[in-house]
């Protein structure tokens, strides 16, 4: 059963690009009451502050480089990698390249809408 109260189908011409910090910015690809899919492009040199949220993320790198700090554990992942992040987990990255990331997340950010 289709839930009517959402899309099914989004063009990504009519996704409004947020510039969110220097250098990064996303856009929201769709969404429902469960989860949300919003693409992130990051500046070569462009990094998010420390931070977490209520939301599990789950994210794909399509192109680029970056250096991940989620919790305790800090790796470079790039091109083809995935990452994932548990709710309420102190977390950062840092583009070392231009990087463009498809992320998930769990359950919808209110403030990505």
């Amino acid at each position: 059963m289709v839930n009517n109260s959402f899309r099914n189908f989004m063009k990504s011409s009519e996704g409004k690009v947020v510039k969110m910090v220097k250098g990064i910015s996303r856009k929201t690809l769709a969404y429902s009451d469960k989860q949300m899919v919003v693409e992130f492009t990051f500046g070569k040199g462009s990094s998010t502050p420390h931070h977490s949220h209520p939301h599990e993320q789950i994210g794909y790198l399509v192109k680029g480089k970056v250096r991940y700090r989620i919790g305790n554990k800090e790796e470079t992942i790039e091109s083809g990698d995935s990452f994932y992040v548990p709710s309420n987990v102190d977390h950062a990255n840092w583009a070392l390249e231009e990087t463009v990331a498809i992320e998930v997340f769990c359950p919808p950010r209110e403030d990505y809408k």
